[in-house]
Parts: C-alpha cells; structure tokens; sequence
C-alpha cells in the first residue's frame, strides 16, 4: 500500500493513496477538515480528561485531539486491521514515542499526552468501557444507530456525546422507509429537509437516552456538506429525560410553504413528520465560546471561522423560510434576502441569516409577514 503524508491542523498523518478517497482502503476525507476543526474546538472550550474516537479511520480526529487540546487521555479505535497498523503509523509519528502492548489488540503511547489504539468493534469497546468518557466521538459512514446505546452508556455523567449522520438521503426523505426503520420518524423532503434531518437525528438520539434516563442538553447542531453534526451533553435522571422527551414533536407544511410545529408525543395532524427535535440547536455561551476560540486557532479549513459566525448570530427558532422555494410556490419574484431581513426587522421581528441554506431567513415572524415582504419587493 502506498501512502502520502496529508497536513491538517497540527497533525501530520499518512493515507493510502488512491484515484478516489472512497476506494481507499482506509477511509480519509479532506472535506471533513471543517467538522474536525469544529470538533476540536468543542473539545477545546469543554476540556474533557477522556475522549474516545470510536471510529478512526487514519486516526486524524483523535490525534487532532492530542495534538491541540488539553485532554489528557485518547483512545483511538477501529475494526479494520489495516486501519488499525496505520493509526499506530500516524500516533508515532506525531507523538515521537514508541507503543507500549497493554493487551492482545491494544498498545498504549505515553509522551506528554496519553494515546491508546485499539483494534476492536466500537460497541465492543464502548460496553466495555462503561461511563468512562467525558467526550465520546461517533463519527460513522451512515448512520450512528448502531451505535447509540452502548455510546450513551460510555460517556460519564455529564460527558459530551459527539454524533455524526452522513446518510443524508434518508433524513432527507429520499428514502422514506429506511428513515422509518432507522430512525422511527417520517422524514419531510423540500426545503425543510435539512433541518428537520438534523432535528430527527437529534430526536432519536433523546428517545435512545430516555430508556437510561438521561436527558439531552444540544450545544450545537448543524448541517454541512451533506453531513449531520450534533454535541449533546448528557444529563442524568428521571425527569431530565422527562423534560428532553417534552421537546420532541411534529412538523407540518402546506403547500404555499407556511410551515408550523407541535410539542406532542403522538402527531394531532393526519400529514405530520417527526417526532423529532423542537428545541435549541446551541448553548449560546458554548457557541460563542468556540468562536473565541477559533478566532485564536490555526484552522485547518477557511471555511470554518465564517461558518461558526453565521451559527452564532443565527436566530435559534425552529425551522425557516427559503425565500427561492418561497417565491416559486406563491409564484412571486426572489427579493433579496439582505432586503427581507430589513423589512422583518422593521416591523419589529427577529430575523437572520441561517447556515442550513444561503437563500433562506430565520424568523420569529408570522408566515403571512414573510410573504408580505417578499410582495412588497415585486
């Protein structure tokens, strides 16, 4: 197998070399850079003692881990073989030490931070490790389902669940029945999709903490390059998870675009999606913690520091108006979005810009107001 050496961060790991990164034999995406910047920066502002990336791949997230943050003891873990031989490849070559044999598929690195690799199953390791982790790292091809109960149960009182969804398709609506079996929701297709994607996503996650009696506390959630992204803390008890499971519900929408949504546990509506999240999408502290943050990092994205901005100054009310798919359905002309938000404002509403779609407002303002103002710009 031949490899390249890839920079990311302060990281310096090897990947195979192939034609297309899916035919690698082990997995490396480049475009995940602004997710792994993100996701340092989460660990960075949280200051986790344990963090384990369950799924590693090259091992790059973890080592980022190490590398540029203060957590003082990572665990890198993944099923392949091959995978596992290169992880010890990149862990050495960025730490500088040599790997101590802690067990038959396990060696531990100890420079000024400790590393261990482990060659397991991920639920494998996580039900061994029971509440161990502060932050806990699921970052699948696919969905995470298969991995949320013994995930929820590795991460400590407190901890931070870190949870990736690439199966857009399905939270999207694409394919219906699969989001049904996976997810046990009724996905929405349409402009609405992506944020009620990351909604179901985070609906599922509160429905599988609930049977521990853990409740869900987002600090922030998005969407991006075809990619969910959710950091949950845990909280635990009874009514926590009672208090978690109250802001699920339903979302529905007519076909002029006018949207609206219920906090219920069974839908009132004959045409509804979800259950899914209808609470915050961000801790607004935390959100603004990482910003700070990245304003003083070396990010391996350029992407990255505008993207949290825009998180950050977001309006966090659920669902918004795509003002293309808004005009298209009322068969108005596209004002410009800069010139909608004024005219919301105006009128004394909140109202921004989102990250789920630069064509679309946030907005506390009644449906009949958001087309209003894109009348009024005729």
């Amino acid at each position: 197998m031949e490899f390249v050496e890839v920079r990311e961060g302060l990281a310096r790991i090897l990947v195979p070399k192939a034609e297309r990164i899916y035919d690698a034999p082990v997995f490396y995406n480049p475009v995940m850079a602004l997710n792994r910047d993100i996701s340092v920066l989460a660990v960075g502002v949280l200051k986790p003692r344990t963090v384990l990336d369950a799924l590693s791949a090259t091992g790059i997230r973890g080592i980022r881990y190490a590398l540029e943050t203060p957590v003082e003891e990572v665990w890198l873990n993944d099923i392949n073989e091959e995978a596992f031989n290169l992880i010890l490849r990149n862990v050495r070559l960025n730490l500088g030490v040599d790997g101590e044999r802690i067990g038959e598929k396990r060696l531990s690195f100890e420079g000024e931070k400790k590393v261990i690799a482990n060659l397991d199953d991920a639920n494998r390791i996580m039900a061994e490790k029971f509440r161990y982790f502060d932050f806990l790292d699921l970052d699948p091809f696919g969905s995470p389902v298969e991995f949320l109960d013994t995930a929820l149960r590795s991460v400590r009182r407190r901890g931070v669940l870190a949870v990736t969804a690439t199966d857009t398709g399905v939270l999207c609506g694409a394919y219906r029945h699969a989001c049904r079996r996976k997810y046990l929701a009724e996905p929405i297709r349409g402009e609405l999709c992506h944020e009620a994607g990351l909604r179901i996503l985070i609906g599922t996650v509160v429905r599988y903490a609930a049977k521990y009696d853990l409740g869900v506390e987002v600090l922030l959630a998005y969407y991006r390059d075809h990619y969910f992204r959710a950091f949950l803390r845990l909280k635990s008890g009874a009514r926590k998870a009672d208090g978690s499971i109250e802001r699920l519900g339903y979302l529905w929408q007519d076909e002029n675009g006018k949207f609206g949504y219920e906090n219920s546990f069974l839908p009132k509506r004959p045409a509804a999606y979800g259950p899914l999240w209808l609470g915050p999408l961000k801790n607004q502290e935390f959100a603004d913690e990482v910003l700070k943050l990245a304003n003083e990092y070396s990010l391996a994205h350029k992407k990255t520091l505008p993207f949290l901005e825009t998180i950050s100054e977001e309006l966090d009310v659920p669902f918004h108006y795509d003002t293309h798919a808004l005009a298209r359905r009322n068969n108005l002309q596209v004002g410009k979005l800069v010139e909608i938000i004024e005219i919301l404002r105006g009128k004394g509403y909140s109202a921004t810009r989102t990250h789920f779609s630069p064509m679309a407002v946030k907005t506390d303002a009644p449906f009949e107001e958001v087309l209003e103002a894109l009348r009024s710009l005729q």
